[in-house]
């Protein structure tokens, strides 16, 4: 075996200093690519492609060739740390040209995923092999950017214009079997991944090419296609590069491959200059970032395989499913036959909705349900190494609770609370090991979503949150640890933005119109639809726990506590803030005459209020909030804010999340809006000392 560039030593960033190799086994050379952890197509990459398919067009005793990584993946996408840098040639479209060029067959064998650039190489091959665990995906919309490298423009001719549209727009992964079924892979390989790509290479020898670029790409009619587009728009709210991934799409139906590549080349060229991609950049990194807290550098955490729920409710239920999935050991507890019943059918439904829409086989399901048992008493969890209560919200129940665990749990054990607001030290405060208690404050359903704050009091030990840390990342959510105060960083930030929401309709909007602005802002629903989602019944317990507290002089809409009194707690009972009928929300009379009521008692003359107010009073109550957060070193990072509210709250990622966004566009404006509205709303609303501070020495968060 000869080689272009013989396998090099290891630099001290741990990539190969030649991370391209030309491998000559025969009649069918092996080109690898070499660059950990995930072979991005870094200018290195890209020119020692190159190099290595002109040399395999050239070497007369060179007819084929597979193009296979080393290491744990297919390459894997671009080199991200290159943005914002000059480009340097070769530019990866020409690369991949050069391989759907190449005279000879070549073949791609992939394993692991094979993401944007590395996908658009697989693309261009002439054939392609995948490991069974393998995955193809375009996942560039997710930087606000398009595919660059031909993506837009060979995927519908290979797999259909409507099926690219959908992965183009989506930025969804492929997995191997599906991707057999759809055209985008010709095998998938049963045993020795690069053996079987060498064999279809073979095959293939001799015989006419089929390059992906002159195959044709079926046209949608105009009416088909405007649908679409407006299906895509509605779902990417505000994002713009879904919208113009899919027009690409459409595109490669009617124009030559050189045409269409050199226009997709300049719309994503475009959006990587955008505002939309260098927030989509900066949640990326927020969200990997997120994961390291300082001081726990070195800190192993506890090992948890057994885990005890206590609860069998919706959340405790979606506890134990998110466990479950994780393939944790997973005991749920309640305090009687009945509410044990109630919690294994919820479960059970939980599993059987995935199985019927086809997100899980049967053997799964039956798998994971396999791993939850039940039982009734606390006496149960004395083999458990992690301990989730997910009762009611109430102190005195869960230090109750907590004193119990303490005869029964071994040492060792971590006990962790679901509370969304209570005070976690309070709680650990009720038990003899305090240094054990951690808060994990899942949000629901709590088998989906993905973040997780993890609460640390002022004696939580550190291998404790370093365990909640590593169960996060287990169970595959986006964690955030947070110190203790009412609510956290998401329902502190959500308590404050719901409350402005509450004076505009006192003021003169409608519920639906609040709605109705947030959600033009990017949010996929406004505060008074997520209120209904959550349960008004929730958020009324807090308002009367922190009643006796309450300044006399702050502004108060009852509103929200006439609702609950009424017995509308939102969807579970058919009507909150809105009336549902038939799974839809409905504007409901009975809310608009207590509304009307609320702004006479105020004595408040109703004005019409424009979405741009709603969206700038909003906006100012978060961006405020999360400063005075940030002041008090309840989070230390900027960006542990903008996580918690793109992953807990929906606030549009492609704005960055709202410190981002207040930094990019100026903290003066929204500090201005601050002031304007502490005079009216009076205690509560005065502007954060860090946020006048910062915002008046033109320092910035992300400086």
């Amino acid at each position: 075996m000869t080689t272009i560039s013989a396998p090099s030593p290891v630099q001290a960033d741990g990539t190969a200093s030649e991370p391209v190799r030309l491998f000559r086994t025969g009649p069918v050379a092996v080109i690898e690519i070499d660059n950990p952890p995930v072979n991005a197509t870094s200018q290195a990459v890209r020119a020692g492609l190159l190099e290595a398919i002109r040399e395999v067009d050239l070497d007369p005793e060179i007819e084929a060739a597979v193009i296979a990584c080393a290491g744990r993946t297919f390459v894997a996408g671009a080199d991200i740390r290159e943005f914002g840098q000059p480009p340097r040639e070769p530019h990866l479209p020409d690369v991949i040209n050069a391989i759907e060029d190449c005279s000879k067959p070549v073949v791609a064998a992939l394993h692991g995923t094979a993401l944007g650039g590395g996908c658009e190489i697989a693309l261009a091959c002439h054939g392609r092999v995948v490991d069974a665990k393998a995955s193809f995906g375009l996942p560039e919309v997710k930087l606000g950017l398009v595919p660059g490298a031909g993506g837009t423009q060979r995927l519908p001719r290979l797999v259909g214009t409507e099926v690219a549209i959908d992965l183009v727009s989506s930025g969804r992964n492929v997995k191997a079997a599906e991707a057999l079924h759809l055209g985008l892979a010709d095998r998938i390989s049963t045993g020795d991944l690069r053996a079987d790509a060498m064999d279809l290479a073979r095959e293939m020898i001799g015989k006419p090419l089929r390059r992906t670029g002159d195959l044709p790409a079926t046209r949608m009619g105009a009416e088909v296609a405007a649908a679409k587009l407006g299906e895509i728009r509605r779902k990417a709210r505000g994002a713009e590069a879904p919208v113009r991934a899919a027009e690409l799409a459409m595109l490669a139906a009617d124009v030559p491959l050189n045409e269409g590549m050199a226009r997709e080349r300049e719309t994503f060229l475009e959006l990587r200059s955008s505002e939309q991609s260098a927030a989509l950049r900066h949640a990326f990194f927020a969200e990997r970032e997120v994961t390291r807290v300082p001081g726990l550098d070195n800190v192993e955490p506890r090992p948890v395989q057994k885990v005890g729920v206590i609860g069998a409710g919706t959340m405790g239920s979606g506890i134990a499913v998110a466990f479950a999935d994780a393939g944790f050991d997973v005991k749920v507890v309640e305090t009687n036959e009945q509410a044990l019943a109630a919690g294994r059918a919820r479960v059970a439904d939980i599993y059987d909705k995935q199985v019927a829409s086809g997100r899980l086989t049967d053997a799964t399901r039956n798998e994971r349900l396999s791993s939850i048992s039940y039982d009734v008493g606390l006496a149960t969890l004395s083999d458990r190494d992690l301990v989730i209560e997910a009762v009611f919200e109430d102190m005195e129940v869960k230090r109750t609770l907590f004193r119990d665990l303490d005869g029964i749990l071994p040492p060792g054990t971590v006990l962790a609370t679901n509370t969304s607001y209570l005070d976690v030290g309070a709680i650990a405060d009720a038990t003899a090991r305090p240094t054990d208690v951690v808060g994990l404050h899942f949000f629901s359903p709590a088998n989906i979503m993905k973040l997780l704050e993890i609460v640390k009091t002022d004696t939580t030990a550190p291998d404790v949150v370093a365990t909640g840390l590593a169960v996060a990342k287990r169970l595959r959510k986006v964690p955030v640890v947070c110190r203790v105060c009412d609510g956290f960083v998401g329902n502190r930030i959500l308590s404050r933005y719901r409350q402005q929401a509450e004076y505009l309709i006192e003021e003169g909007a409608l519920p639906h119109e609040v709605d109705a602005a947030m959600e033009a802002f990017g949010f996929p629903m406004g505060p008074f639809a997520v209120s209904d989602l959550a349960g008004l019944d929730i958020s009324w317990a807090r308002r009367k726990r922190l009643a006796p507290t309450r300044d006399p002089r702050e502004r108060y809409v009852d509103v929200a506590d006439r609702l609950c009194e009424a017995g509308r707690f939102g969807r579970k009972t058919g009507a909150g803030w809105y009336r549902y009928e038939g799974g839809k929300r409905i504007p409901d009379p009975f809310v608009t005459e207590l509304v009307e009521g609320a702004s006479r008692r105020r004595g408040l003359t109703r004005r019409p209020i424009s979405a741009d107010e709603i969206q700038a009073r909003i906006r100012a109550a978060i961006v405020n909030e999360a400063s005075k957060i940030l002041d008090e070193h309840i989070v230390e990072r900027p960006l542990d804010v903008d996580v918690v509210m793109m992953h807990g709250y929906g606030y549009p990622a492609w704005r960055g999340g709202p410190l981002f966004e207040a930094d990019r566009v100026g903290l003066q404006a929204i500090l201005d809006k601050v002031t304007e509205r502490a005079a009216q709303d009076g205690p509560g609303w005065e502007p954060a000392a860090g946020l006048v501070s910062r915002a008046s020495s033109g320092a910035r968060f992300y400086s």
